[in-house]
Parts: structure tokens; sequence; C-alpha cells
């Protein structure tokens, strides 16, 4: 094995820059390992290729840890890292930093070992407030008009959007938010010297402005298909509520919903025609009762804990029997739309006796519903 570069490896800034090196996103083991011994004393076991951390109970996966861990040991150097990062005037947080966001807590021993920030470094109070919209890349005009909708109406509440910054429903949502200069938190899966997707990179550097783009992988991290996966993770841990807008079958904003529903945050999903193949997942949540329906913001805040009171709901025209009794309900039915009708005629229309007909009709003509012509009864004109 090659020499290891030399660095202070007492500083506990750079053993947990480190392990975001040598350990995947959200490897549960270096979570464990790492709160029970502490950073620096964990990564001395790992230099150490001794067979057993100290104090740690026995297990088989100890040693097949250290093994994926230790080639990365070669020229591994943190102080590269914190380098990289704040010459893009970034901030490096650590778990006991008072603006790590606490909601990542929630995840275990699959919490990020550090979180890599790029513009507000304080972003446990950006998630103080924030739901994340996600969905599907190759969305539609449909699921994107709903982003953008979400969007704007979560910034006009204060609420931050969180999402992935890919193409798409990721996009769309963060467009709305900066244009109306609202917060967003873009999650990205590598790191973040070279921010990702490329074609994105202005609206990032926007989001930059006006929120953060964060990442538990330290910069030079490649965004690898498995990074984005874990990746998701992270944006349901960051928010209070999760919205699906668009996702096919096999989406990766799906196991977003389902990271969410794992740490018991709500999940809302936006349903879309029945016949699109880009909503097709957001049906299969709702089928397997992962999620519940919503279709505008109003019904996303109400999945948050700071959920506005209830929103009255819009006007309707009235109907014709709103409001009826059953038996005014079925004379004033059974009245002809424009014709007069005879009293005889009507008992036998609307099935009542003529007694109760007859009261029907006083009821219905206090309310200004019918009206007497002759000897027949007529619906009002008004």
């Amino acid at each position: 094995m090659a020499e290891a570069v030399a660095y202070d490896t007492t500083d506990v800034l750079l053993a947990t820059v480190a392990w975001s090196r040598i350990s995947e996103p959200g490897e549960h083991v270096a979570g464990a390992l790492v709160r029970e011994l502490g950073p620096v004393a964990a990564l001395d076991w790992v230099r150490s290729e001794s067979l057993q951390p100290p104090g740690m109970a026995p297990h088989v996966g100890w040693q097949a840890a250290a093994a994926r861990w230790r080639p990365r040991l070669q020229a591994l150097d943190p102080r590269r890292e914190l380098d990289m990062i704040r010459r893009r005037s970034g901030a490096v947080l650590l778990p006991d930093d008072p603006r790590w966001p606490r909601r990542l807590d929630d995840l275990g021993d699959r919490r990020p070992m550090c979180l890599y920030v790029r513009g507000t470094a304080g972003v446990a109070e950006m998630t103080e407030s924030a739901v994340a919209v996600v969905g599907a890349r190759a969305s539609t005009a449909y699921g994107r008009q709903i982003a953008r909708e979400l969007g704007v109406g979560l910034t006009d509440r204060g609420v931050t959007v969180v999402s992935g910054g890919a193409f798409g429903i990721d996009a769309t949502a963060h467009q709305a938010t900066v244009s109306q200069g609202g917060r967003a938190i873009a999650v990205m899966a590598g790191g973040l010297d070279r921010l990702y997707p490329a074609d994105n990179r202005e609206l990032l550097e926007q989001v930059i402005e006006c929120g953060a783009v964060v990442s538990e992988a330290p910069p030079g991290t490649s965004p690898m298909r498995q990074r984005f996966l874990a990746r998701n993770r992270l944006i349901a841990a960051l928010s209070e509520a999760t919205v699906v807008v668009e996702a096919a079958w096999r989406s990766g904003a799906l196991s977003t919903a389902r990271h969410a529903a794992e740490l018991l945050r709500p999940v809302g999903v936006v349903p879309g025609p029945v016949t699109s193949a880009a909503s097709a997942g957001c049906h299969r949540l709702l089928r397997e009762g992962v999620a519940i329906c919503v279709t505008d913001v109003g019904e996303v805040m109400e999945l948050t804990a700071g959920a506005a009171a209830e929103q009255p709901e819009p006007y309707t025209q009235p109907g014709l029997l709103d409001g009826l009794g059953g038996n005014e309900a079925r004379v004033l039915d059974a009245l002809p739309v424009r014709a007069v009708a005879e009293v005889d005629n009507l008992v036998r229309a609307c099935g009542l006796s003529v007694t109760e007909t007859l009261a029907a009709l006083g009821l219905l003509e206090m309310g200004g519903r019918v009206e007497r012509t002759g000897s027949g009864w007529r619906r009002a004109r008004t």
C-alpha cells in the first residue's frame, strides 16, 4: 500500500472529511463505527489493520468493510478536499455544527459524515420549513406546469424548496423558486467542484445565490448511479414532506418517496392522466398506500407541520335542490322546467300524498323557489 500523505491525524474535521472520502454515502457500517469511536479513533483503526475495532462487538462485517476502505487510504489527504471547497467559497458542516440540519440525524447510522455546502451555510435554518419537489427528468408540459405552480406557491409561503437539480421536474421547481427570490436547496450526488448536470450549471449557480447546493460527497467525486440513489435519502431527510409531481414506473423519484415514508415523513403525489407513462409511478405510490393525492399548494401545505388553516372550498354554482328537505326536493324536481303543473299531476309525478305535496309547495313558496299561477304551480323565474 502506498504511503498516506502526512497531515494532522488528530484533527476531527480532517478525520471526518477523510471518512467522507473512504466510505460510500449512506454506508451504515461506517456510520456505526464513527458514532461509537469518533472519526479520529475510527480512522486510526482502519490504518492499524487490526482485526477488531477497539470496544466494538465482534462482527464479521468489520473486516469486509475495512477491506473496502483501506485501498482509499492511498494518497488520502483531506486537506485537499477542504482547500477545493473553500476556494469555491464553500464550507464543510459537521454534525456538531449549529448550522447542521438536525433533520439529517433521523437517518441514524446512514447520516452523512459531513455536508459540503456552497451558498448559504445555515442549512439548518433553511430546512425548518422545507418541502421536497421531485419527479421525472423526461417530464411533460403538464408536469412542468404543476412543478412551476408548486415552486411559486411554496415560495410565497416562505417554504424552502428541496430537490436534486436534475432536468425536468427538479429544474422546473428550482427555476420557479429562484425566479420568485425564494429559498432553494439542491442536493448533488457528486462533488461540488463540478455542478451536475453541466447544462443546469447556470440554474445551480442561481440556487447558490438564493439558497444552497449541498452534497455529502467530497470535491472530485463522480456522480455515479448508486450515489444518485443514496443522495435521494438526503432530499427526503432535509424536508418536512416530499411531493412527487411526475414519475415513471421505475423512476428514481420513487426512491425519494420511499425514503421519506421510511422516515415517517408525509409523501404526496400529483396524479396524472391514466394513459401517461410519466405518471405511472405516481399512481403506483397511491395504489400501494405510500402517498396521498395532492393537487395544489394548499394540499401540499397540509402535509407540513406548519400547515395554514384549511382553505375555503372554491365557489360552485348552487344546485337546484341544494338546501332542501326530502319532500321539498322531490316536489321541486317533479315540477316542469318551464310549464305550469296542476297539483293532481304533481302528486302523481313526485309520488307524495296531496297533503305532503301541498306542505312542500308552501315551504318552497316561502323560500322563493316556486310560485303559484292560477290553479297551478311553476318554478320561480329568478
